[in-house]
């Protein structure tokens, strides 16, 4: 029998977790450094500052994270004397400067806590850090053996983020579910791995029903239950799915032909510049789905895109129909297509776009 252990998040949710650092956090050490995002730290310093005031946790001070979530600002981070003498880190601000934080506490050997500021991604409770080269391309997963110790989901902070930060949220969190159901089919699975395709169902159920209406309260500032169930569902379950279904540090199930496009646009400058990670991979769902020949599924999706306006054409992405032929082969060479139950040719892919194209001409 083969042996092995998963850890899964800790987590807290609600406007008051903050009175819970102290009790959370001191059992692992008493002097923390803060790393994270300029924006992110202004707004949650002077919280967290207050949380510890006259306890043993000590706050060294607040450091930037680098503006990318580098090998090369993980090294500069790890060579601050402050960070050297911190007993605990706390990750502060979205996916980049968490993964950031996250591989800095990995390198250190030092306990990690979360401090997600925006709803966009699951950094703040996965086992993960998605690391880029410094021109900002995609680098590699960097893998670790538990998530963070505790993830703090402040919703206060987090319902006055821009709105558009949990929009793309939401498009990355169902992809979550197309991707592993995809990957996977046809396989007997290991325990994690079934676990992790089961729990990914709920990366999309949730964003159907509550997620139209969770935009709108976020728009006015509103920490509604809707807003609530749609900042777990992209922070929780979608890390929870992500460490099953990475237990043995393969993308295999994680990842998928959504990504690929993502992955392949990113060669072009202005993906980057003007749109966030989860819109593009909503976009590619679409594209997945085509590939799929899920149709029934295909139109309820390009109905809630189109509904809270996720991509749903080549425009909406500024590229063009001619950008297709150098567009395609890199999607189909990039790794996350590997596992699929069907081989995945450029001539499907091609087929998919044109065909959403029309779909978008004619609907």
């Amino acid at each position: 029998m083969k042996n092995y252990s998963i850890s899964l998040p800790s987590y807290s949710i609600g406007d008051n977790v903050y009175d819970k650092i102290c009790e959370i956090c001191l059992p692992f050490g008493k002097k923390a450094i803060c790393i994270g995002g300029k924006t992110a730290i202004s707004n949650v310093k002077d919280l967290i500052i207050e949380a510890c005031c006259g306890s043993e946790l000590e706050i060294l001070d607040f450091l930037w994270y680098g503006g990318d979530a580098t090998y090369e600002n993980v090294k500069k981070l790890e060579e601050n004397e402050l960070v050297k003498k911190a007993d605990i880190i706390f990750g502060i601000g979205g996916g980049k400067a968490l993964d950031t934080a996250k591989a800095l506490a990995f390198k250190t050997g030092k306990n990690i806590f979360t401090f997600p500021t925006i709803a966009s991604n699951c950094a703040g409770t996965t086992a993960v850090s998605i690391m880029y080269n410094d021109d900002g391309s995609f680098k590699e997963p960097f893998f670790f053996t538990a998530p963070p110790r505790h993830c703090f989901i402040y919703t206060p902070v987090i319902a006055k983020s821009p709105a558009r930060f949990m929009w793309a949220g939401i498009g990355d969190t169902y992809a979550k579910y197309f991707e592993a159901e995809m990957s996977s089919r046809g396989e007997d699975l290991v325990h994690y791995h079934a676990l992790g395709v089961t729990t990914s169902q709920m990366c999309l159920t949730p964003l159907l029903k509550y997620g139209k209406k969770a935009l709108e309260d976020f728009k006015s500032g509103t920490a509604s239950f809707e807003v609530e169930q749609v900042v777990l569902d992209i922070v929780v379950t979608t890390g929870i799915a992500s460490i099953l279904l990475t237990a043995e540090h393969i993308i295999d199930y994680n990842t998928g032909l959504a990504h690929a496009v993502f992955y392949a646009l990113t060669s072009y400058p202005h993906i980057e510049e003007n749109h966030l990670h989860g819109e593009v991979v909503g976009f590619g769902i679409l594209i997945l789905l085509l590939v799929d020949e899920n149709e029934e599924m295909f139109k309820t999706m390009f109905d809630f895109n189109r509904s809270i306006s996720l991509p749903t054409c080549l425009k909406d992405i500024e590229i063009s129909e001619s950008d297709l032929d150098k567009l395609v082969p890199m999607v189909c060479a990039m790794k996350d297509i590997d596992h699929n139950p069907y081989k995945i040719t450029e001539e499907m892919v091609l087929k998919a776009f044109k065909k959403l194209e029309e779909y978008n001409k004619n609907n």
